[in-house]
């Protein structure tokens, strides 16, 4: 049984998922890394913070959301902090409507709504157990902007964002729910990408910040947002300023 605090940070096998583990793990938290597919990554992961533990798990499976707070729990004793990072998307213009078929929209919305509920729903028990549980939930820029790699992705995050508020105001006082929203991000993901350099310029030119975010401040984000024992139902923009532009 783990006797510092207890976060799971699901897709945290890479990128800003990784990013968001290892800073908890710097605010002294023990640390459940997961993947649905990349398992040699996240177990690098876990393996080179203090304490953790990788559990591979696909959150669009409700069994596997289970699963994977059933271990938490087992082998840590708690959960203090979840982390709802996972996402999958498709890149695809907005105007060409006839490629976002109805399964893009199942395939974006399985991950990104449903399996933030799921996964959510079976860690509550574990997150109200100790009357001080957080959740912080990845949204996007994209989810309250006509932003974003597709329709069907900046959909599912504006749903991340209305989640967020409506169970804030459900789960509390045990638990606090709130959200990040980055901007565009630098990431392995991200610059394998046509559209990163040109949006990135553009970033670079116009936030106040100028330049575009690293997964790091993201990271800081969640951290923060997961020990404002006073804040809840708050969706947290990180992108530098650039919705003031």
């Amino acid at each position: 049984m783990s006797t510092s605090r207890v976060a799971l940070v699901t897709g945290s096998s890479s990128g800003i998922g990784e990013a968001i583990a290892r800073r908890l793990a710097v605010d002294g938290f023990s640390i459940v890394v997961n993947s649905a597919r990349s398992v040699e990554a996240g177990m690098k992961v876990a393996a080179s913070l203090p304490d953790a533990l990788y559990v591979q798990a696909d959150i669009a499976r409700e069994e596997d959301c289970r699963r994977l707070v059933d271990t938490a729990v087992a082998h840590f004793g708690r959960l203090d902090v979840l982390v709802n990072n996972a996402g999958v998307t498709r890149a695809i213009p907005h105007a060409e409507l006839a490629a976002a078929t109805g399964a893009v929209w199942r395939e974006i919305f399985e991950v990104n709504v449903f399996g933030t509920w799921q996964l959510t729903v079976a860690a509550m028990p574990a997150l109200r157990s100790g009357g001080g549980g957080s959740i912080v939930n990845v949204s996007s820029i994209a989810g309250s902007r006509p932003a974003g790699s597709s329709i069907p992705y900046a959909v599912s995050k504006a749903a991340i964002e209305h989640l967020t508020r409506l169970l804030a105001a459900t789960v509390g006082p045990e638990v606090r729910v709130n959200a990040v929203a980055p901007g565009l991000v630098e990431t392995p993901r991200t610059q394998g990408t046509d559209f990163f350099a040109p949006i990135a310029e553009q970033v670079a030119q116009l936030a106040p910040l100028r330049r575009v975010g690293q997964p790091e401040d993201v990271a800081a984000a969640v951290s923060a947002l997961s020990g404002a024992a006073y804040t809840t139902g708050q969706v947290l923009l990180v992108d530098g300023g650039a919705h003031l532009r």
